[in-house]
Protein backbone atom coordinates (compact mmCIF):
# COMPACT_ATOMS: atom_id res chain seq x y z
CA UNK A 1 0.00 0.00 0.00
CA UNK A 2 1.16 3.52 -0.75
CA UNK A 3 -0.17 6.55 1.13
CA UNK A 4 0.38 10.25 0.62
CA UNK A 5 0.79 13.07 3.12
CA UNK A 6 0.77 16.83 2.72
CA UNK A 7 0.79 19.91 4.95
CA UNK A 8 -1.41 22.82 3.97
CA UNK A 9 -2.01 26.28 5.41
CA UNK A 10 0.22 27.99 7.94
CA UNK A 11 3.22 26.22 9.44
CA UNK A 12 3.49 25.41 13.13
CA UNK A 13 5.71 23.44 15.51
CA UNK A 14 4.80 19.75 15.49
CA UNK A 15 4.20 19.24 11.77
CA UNK A 16 7.38 17.21 11.46
CA UNK A 17 6.26 15.09 14.41
CA UNK A 18 3.14 14.15 12.44
CA UNK A 19 5.27 13.20 9.44
CA UNK A 20 7.49 11.15 11.75
CA UNK A 21 4.44 9.33 13.13
CA UNK A 22 2.95 8.61 9.70
CA UNK A 23 6.21 7.35 8.19
CA UNK A 24 7.10 5.24 11.22
CA UNK A 25 3.68 3.61 11.55
CA UNK A 26 3.39 3.04 7.79
CA UNK A 27 6.83 1.43 7.66
CA UNK A 28 5.80 -1.05 10.36
CA UNK A 29 3.00 -2.17 8.01
CA UNK A 30 5.33 -2.38 5.03
CA UNK A 31 3.74 0.61 3.33
CA UNK A 32 5.37 3.35 1.30
CA UNK A 33 4.80 7.05 2.08
CA UNK A 34 4.80 9.79 -0.53
CA UNK A 35 5.25 13.32 0.81
CA UNK A 36 3.80 16.05 -1.41
CA UNK A 37 5.66 19.34 -1.30
CA UNK A 38 4.02 22.73 -0.66
CA UNK A 39 0.60 21.45 0.23
CA UNK A 40 -2.01 20.55 -2.37
CA UNK A 41 0.09 22.25 -5.03
CA UNK A 42 2.37 19.21 -4.97
CA UNK A 43 -0.50 17.15 -6.38
CA UNK A 44 -0.65 19.08 -9.63
CA UNK A 45 1.04 17.42 -12.64
CA UNK A 46 3.78 16.43 -12.98
CA UNK A 47 3.64 16.20 -9.20
CA UNK A 48 6.12 17.56 -6.69
CA UNK A 49 6.81 14.86 -4.15
CA UNK A 50 9.37 12.74 -2.37
CA UNK A 51 9.40 9.18 -1.06
CA UNK A 52 9.70 9.26 2.73
CA UNK A 53 11.45 6.48 4.59
CA UNK A 54 12.19 6.22 8.33
CA UNK A 55 15.77 7.38 7.74
CA UNK A 56 14.36 10.61 6.27
CA UNK A 57 12.55 11.44 9.50
CA UNK A 58 15.41 10.81 11.93
CA UNK A 59 15.86 13.91 14.08
CA UNK A 60 12.89 15.85 12.71
CA UNK A 61 10.80 15.58 15.90
CA UNK A 62 12.68 18.53 17.38
CA UNK A 63 12.47 20.66 14.24
CA UNK A 64 9.92 23.42 13.76
CA UNK A 65 8.24 24.07 10.43
CA UNK A 66 7.83 21.18 7.99
CA UNK A 67 10.30 19.31 5.81
CA UNK A 68 7.60 19.12 3.11
CA UNK A 69 6.90 22.85 2.93
CA UNK A 70 3.41 24.33 2.99
CA UNK A 71 1.34 27.14 1.52
CA UNK A 72 -1.95 28.89 2.20
CA UNK A 73 -2.25 30.17 -1.36
CA UNK A 74 -2.50 28.60 -4.79
CA UNK A 75 -5.07 26.58 -6.70
CA UNK A 76 -6.58 24.86 -3.65
CA UNK A 77 -7.41 27.85 -1.43
CA UNK A 78 -10.96 26.83 -0.58
CA UNK A 79 -11.39 28.99 2.55
CA UNK A 80 -11.69 32.66 1.66
CA UNK A 81 -12.90 34.15 4.94
CA UNK A 82 -14.98 33.46 8.02
CA UNK A 83 -18.16 31.78 6.86
CA UNK A 84 -17.18 32.03 3.17
CA UNK A 85 -16.19 28.86 1.34
CA UNK A 86 -15.14 28.52 -2.28
CA UNK A 87 -14.90 25.04 -3.76
CA UNK A 88 -11.81 24.02 -5.69
CA UNK A 89 -12.60 24.15 -9.44
CA UNK A 90 -13.36 20.75 -11.03
CA UNK A 91 -10.51 21.04 -13.54
CA UNK A 92 -7.97 21.48 -10.71
CA UNK A 93 -9.39 18.49 -8.84
CA UNK A 94 -9.22 16.39 -12.02
CA UNK A 95 -5.54 17.24 -12.56
CA UNK A 96 -4.64 16.37 -8.99
CA UNK A 97 -6.61 13.14 -9.18
CA UNK A 98 -4.53 12.02 -12.16
CA UNK A 99 -1.40 12.40 -10.04
CA UNK A 100 -3.01 10.32 -7.29
CA UNK A 101 -3.92 7.60 -9.78
CA UNK A 102 -0.51 7.57 -11.48
CA UNK A 103 1.23 7.20 -8.11
CA UNK A 104 -1.35 4.63 -6.95
CA UNK A 105 -2.03 6.50 -3.72
CA UNK A 106 -4.48 4.51 -1.60
CA UNK A 107 -4.94 7.14 1.12
CA UNK A 108 -4.12 10.83 1.43
CA UNK A 109 -3.38 12.34 4.84
CA UNK A 110 -4.10 16.07 4.91
CA UNK A 111 -2.55 17.97 7.81
CA UNK A 112 -4.21 21.36 8.06
CA UNK A 113 -6.66 23.72 9.67
CA UNK A 114 -10.23 24.63 8.86
CA UNK A 115 -9.54 25.77 5.30
CA UNK A 116 -7.38 22.78 4.37
CA UNK A 117 -9.82 20.30 5.87
CA UNK A 118 -12.68 22.02 4.04
CA UNK A 119 -10.81 21.22 0.83
CA UNK A 120 -10.25 17.69 2.12
CA UNK A 121 -13.98 17.28 2.76
CA UNK A 122 -14.75 18.37 -0.80
CA UNK A 123 -12.25 15.85 -2.18
CA UNK A 124 -13.64 13.08 0.05
CA UNK A 125 -17.16 13.76 -1.19
CA UNK A 126 -15.81 13.40 -4.72
CA UNK A 127 -14.48 9.94 -3.92
CA UNK A 128 -10.95 10.61 -2.64
CA UNK A 129 -9.58 8.45 0.23
CA UNK A 130 -9.02 11.35 2.64
CA UNK A 131 -7.90 11.37 6.28
CA UNK A 132 -7.58 14.69 8.12
CA UNK A 133 -5.15 15.70 10.84
CA UNK A 134 -6.02 18.96 12.68
CA UNK A 135 -3.34 21.64 12.69
CA UNK A 136 -3.60 25.19 14.01
CA UNK A 137 -1.71 27.11 16.66
CA UNK A 138 -4.94 29.02 17.39
CA UNK A 139 -6.46 25.82 18.86
CA UNK A 140 -9.81 26.87 17.39
CA UNK A 141 -10.68 23.80 15.33
CA UNK A 142 -13.98 22.23 16.31
CA UNK A 143 -14.22 18.56 17.34
CA UNK A 144 -10.78 18.34 18.95
CA UNK A 145 -9.87 19.57 22.43
CA UNK A 146 -6.32 20.49 21.39
CA UNK A 147 -4.18 20.78 18.29
CA UNK A 148 -0.41 20.43 18.15
CA UNK A 149 1.45 23.71 17.84
CA UNK A 150 -0.78 25.44 20.37
CA UNK A 151 1.36 24.58 23.38
CA UNK A 152 4.49 25.81 21.60
CA UNK A 153 2.78 29.08 20.69
CA UNK A 154 1.65 29.59 24.29
CA UNK A 155 5.21 28.96 25.49
CA UNK A 156 6.50 31.69 23.19
CA UNK A 157 3.93 34.10 24.65
CA UNK A 158 4.97 33.19 28.19
CA UNK A 159 8.63 33.71 27.31
CA UNK A 160 7.80 37.09 25.79
CA UNK A 161 5.85 38.18 28.89
CA UNK A 162 8.66 37.05 31.18
CA UNK A 163 11.04 39.27 29.26
CA UNK A 164 8.65 42.22 29.10
CA UNK A 165 8.01 42.01 32.84
CA UNK A 166 11.60 42.93 33.73
CA UNK A 167 11.71 45.98 31.49
CA UNK A 168 8.20 47.01 32.56
CA UNK A 169 9.25 46.86 36.23
CA UNK A 170 12.41 48.82 35.57
CA UNK A 171 10.57 51.72 33.93
CA UNK A 172 7.18 51.41 35.66
CA UNK A 173 5.54 51.01 32.26
CA UNK A 174 2.46 49.39 30.83
CA UNK A 175 3.52 46.80 28.24
CA UNK A 176 1.00 45.59 25.64
CA UNK A 177 1.79 42.31 23.92
CA UNK A 178 -0.15 41.47 20.74
CA UNK A 179 -0.48 37.75 20.04
CA UNK A 180 -2.10 35.63 17.35
CA UNK A 181 -5.76 34.68 17.51
CA UNK A 182 -8.01 35.77 14.64
CA UNK A 183 -11.37 34.61 15.93
CA UNK A 184 -10.42 32.72 19.09
CA UNK A 185 -8.47 33.95 22.10
CA UNK A 186 -6.98 30.67 23.31
CA UNK A 187 -3.35 31.75 22.87
CA UNK A 188 -3.98 35.08 24.59
CA UNK A 189 -5.90 33.48 27.48
CA UNK A 190 -3.50 30.61 28.18
CA UNK A 191 -0.38 32.70 27.53
CA UNK A 192 -1.67 35.62 29.55
CA UNK A 193 -2.51 33.52 32.59
CA UNK A 194 0.73 31.53 32.50
CA UNK A 195 2.83 34.65 31.82
CA UNK A 196 1.41 36.68 34.68
CA UNK A 197 -0.47 39.29 32.63
CA UNK A 198 -2.87 41.53 34.54
CA UNK A 199 -5.06 42.27 31.51
CA UNK A 200 -6.13 39.85 28.77
CA UNK A 201 -8.26 41.03 25.84
CA UNK A 202 -10.00 38.40 23.71
CA UNK A 203 -12.06 38.39 20.48
CA UNK A 204 -14.91 36.67 22.35
CA UNK A 205 -15.29 39.23 25.16
CA UNK A 206 -15.98 42.92 24.34
CA UNK A 207 -13.74 45.26 26.30
CA UNK A 208 -13.79 48.87 27.41
CA UNK A 209 -10.71 51.10 27.44
CA UNK A 210 -12.06 52.77 30.55
CA UNK A 211 -12.36 49.47 32.44
CA UNK A 212 -8.80 48.53 31.56
CA UNK A 213 -7.54 51.98 32.53
CA UNK A 214 -9.35 51.77 35.89
CA UNK A 215 -7.68 48.43 36.52
CA UNK A 216 -4.22 49.84 35.75
CA UNK A 217 -4.82 52.87 37.99
CA UNK A 218 -6.01 50.61 40.81
CA UNK A 219 -2.84 48.53 40.51
CA UNK A 220 -0.77 51.72 40.59
CA UNK A 221 -2.52 52.81 43.78
CA UNK A 222 -1.72 49.43 45.35
CA UNK A 223 1.97 49.83 44.55
CA UNK A 224 2.09 47.75 41.38
CA UNK A 225 3.57 50.29 38.99
CA UNK A 226 3.94 48.04 35.95
CA UNK A 227 1.21 46.17 34.09
CA UNK A 228 1.33 43.51 31.39
CA UNK A 229 -1.51 43.53 28.87
CA UNK A 230 -2.08 40.70 26.37
CA UNK A 231 -4.36 41.33 23.40
CA UNK A 232 -5.34 38.86 20.68
CA UNK A 233 -4.92 40.21 17.15
CA UNK A 234 -8.62 39.62 16.46
CA UNK A 235 -9.94 41.44 19.52
CA UNK A 236 -12.58 43.98 18.55
CA UNK A 237 -12.01 47.57 19.60
CA UNK A 238 -14.78 49.10 21.73
CA UNK A 239 -16.29 50.73 18.64
CA UNK A 240 -16.48 47.32 16.97
CA UNK A 241 -13.54 47.63 14.57
CA UNK A 242 -10.90 44.95 13.96
CA UNK A 243 -7.44 46.32 13.17
CA UNK A 244 -5.98 44.95 9.92
CA UNK A 245 -2.73 45.41 8.04
CA UNK A 246 -3.97 44.72 4.53
CA UNK A 247 -7.58 44.38 3.42
CA UNK A 248 -6.64 43.38 -0.14
CA UNK A 249 -4.13 40.58 0.35
CA UNK A 250 -6.38 37.85 -1.05
CA UNK A 251 -8.35 35.45 1.13
CA UNK A 252 -8.80 36.46 4.74
CA UNK A 253 -7.86 39.96 5.85
CA UNK A 254 -4.38 40.05 7.40
CA UNK A 255 -4.74 41.27 10.96
CA UNK A 256 -2.22 43.24 13.00
CA UNK A 257 -1.76 46.49 14.85
CA UNK A 258 -4.35 46.23 17.60
CA UNK A 259 -1.58 46.25 20.21
CA UNK A 260 -0.39 49.69 19.12
CA UNK A 261 -3.94 51.07 19.08
CA UNK A 262 -4.65 49.74 22.57
CA UNK A 263 -1.31 51.00 23.93
CA UNK A 264 -1.87 54.53 22.62
CA UNK A 265 -5.35 54.78 24.12
CA UNK A 266 -4.30 53.36 27.50
CA UNK A 267 -1.43 55.84 27.72
CA UNK A 268 -3.91 58.67 27.12
CA UNK A 269 -6.29 57.41 29.81
CA UNK A 270 -3.74 56.47 32.48
CA UNK A 271 -0.93 58.93 31.89
CA UNK A 272 1.52 56.04 32.21
CA UNK A 273 4.20 55.39 29.62
CA UNK A 274 2.92 52.52 27.51
CA UNK A 275 4.74 50.45 24.91
CA UNK A 276 3.51 47.72 22.57
CA UNK A 277 5.19 44.62 21.18
CA UNK A 278 3.92 42.19 18.53
CA UNK A 279 5.10 38.57 18.67
CA UNK A 280 3.81 37.76 15.20
CA UNK A 281 5.41 34.77 13.51
CA UNK A 282 7.71 34.12 16.45
CA UNK A 283 4.73 32.13 17.73
CA UNK A 284 4.89 29.82 14.72
CA UNK A 285 8.62 29.24 14.67
CA UNK A 286 11.14 27.34 16.70
CA UNK A 287 11.26 23.86 18.15
CA UNK A 288 8.00 22.27 19.35
CA UNK A 289 7.47 21.57 23.02
CA UNK A 290 7.55 17.98 24.26
CA UNK A 291 3.74 18.00 24.40
CA UNK A 292 3.48 19.04 20.74
CA UNK A 293 6.07 16.47 19.67
CA UNK A 294 4.16 13.66 21.34
CA UNK A 295 0.71 14.88 20.24
CA UNK A 296 1.84 15.33 16.65
CA UNK A 297 3.40 11.86 16.58
CA UNK A 298 0.23 10.31 18.03
CA UNK A 299 -1.89 12.09 15.43
CA UNK A 300 0.31 10.68 12.65
CA UNK A 301 0.05 7.15 14.02
CA UNK A 302 -3.74 7.42 14.28
CA UNK A 303 -3.94 8.64 10.68
CA UNK A 304 -2.19 5.47 9.51
CA UNK A 305 -4.51 3.36 11.67
CA UNK A 306 -7.53 4.95 10.01
CA UNK A 307 -5.99 4.27 6.60
CA UNK A 308 -5.40 0.63 7.50
CA UNK A 309 -9.07 0.29 8.42
CA UNK A 310 -10.26 2.13 5.30
CA UNK A 311 -11.96 4.65 7.56
CA UNK A 312 -11.84 7.64 5.24
CA UNK A 313 -13.53 11.01 5.52
CA UNK A 314 -12.49 11.27 9.17
CA UNK A 315 -10.26 13.62 11.13
CA UNK A 316 -7.96 12.60 13.95
CA UNK A 317 -9.28 14.08 17.20
CA UNK A 318 -7.97 14.54 20.74
CA UNK A 319 -10.53 14.31 23.54
CA UNK A 320 -10.11 13.51 27.23
CA UNK A 321 -6.43 12.50 26.79
CA UNK A 322 -7.43 10.01 24.07
CA UNK A 323 -6.61 10.22 20.36
CA UNK A 324 -9.54 9.03 18.25
CA UNK A 325 -11.36 10.36 15.20
CA UNK A 326 -14.50 12.19 14.08
CA UNK A 327 -16.08 12.80 10.66
CA UNK A 328 -14.34 15.72 8.95
CA UNK A 329 -17.70 17.38 8.35
CA UNK A 330 -18.12 17.73 12.13
CA UNK A 331 -14.83 19.58 12.43
CA UNK A 332 -14.98 22.24 9.71
CA UNK A 333 -16.88 25.50 9.28
CA UNK A 334 -17.45 25.79 13.02
CA UNK A 335 -14.81 27.36 15.21
CA UNK A 336 -14.12 26.38 18.81
CA UNK A 337 -14.15 29.67 20.66
CA UNK A 338 -13.46 30.70 24.24
CA UNK A 339 -16.71 30.66 26.20
CA UNK A 340 -16.99 33.87 28.26
CA UNK A 341 -18.22 31.93 31.31
CA UNK A 342 -15.96 28.88 30.95
CA UNK A 343 -14.06 27.52 33.93
CA UNK A 344 -10.73 28.92 32.73
CA UNK A 345 -12.14 32.40 32.17
CA UNK A 346 -13.77 32.32 35.60
CA UNK A 347 -10.43 31.25 37.10
CA UNK A 348 -8.74 34.22 35.42
CA UNK A 349 -11.32 36.59 36.88
CA UNK A 350 -10.96 34.95 40.29
CA UNK A 351 -7.24 35.82 40.50
CA UNK A 352 -7.84 39.41 39.47
CA UNK A 353 -7.09 39.33 35.75
CA UNK A 354 -8.99 42.07 33.94
CA UNK A 355 -10.76 41.06 30.74
CA UNK A 356 -11.87 44.60 30.01
CA UNK A 357 -15.50 44.00 30.89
Amino acid sequence: MRIGILNSGGDCPGLNAVIHGVVGAADQLGWEVIGFRDGFEGLLPPGDYTILKPKDTVGILKMGGTILGTTNKGHFAAKVGKGDIAEVPPEIVAKAKRTMEQLEISALVIVGGDGSLTTGLQLYREGWPIIGVPKTIDNDLHATAMTFGFDSAVNSVVDGLDRLQTTADSHKRVMVLEVMGRHAGWIALWGGIAGGASVVLLPEIPFSYEKVAEHIKARDAQGYHSTLVVVAEGACLPQGDIVSVDANCGGEVRLGGVGQVVAKRLEELTGKETRSCTLGHLQRGGAPTSLDRILGMRFGVMAVKLASEGDFGRMVSYQSYHVGSVPIQEAVNKLRLVEPDSELVQAARAVGICLGE
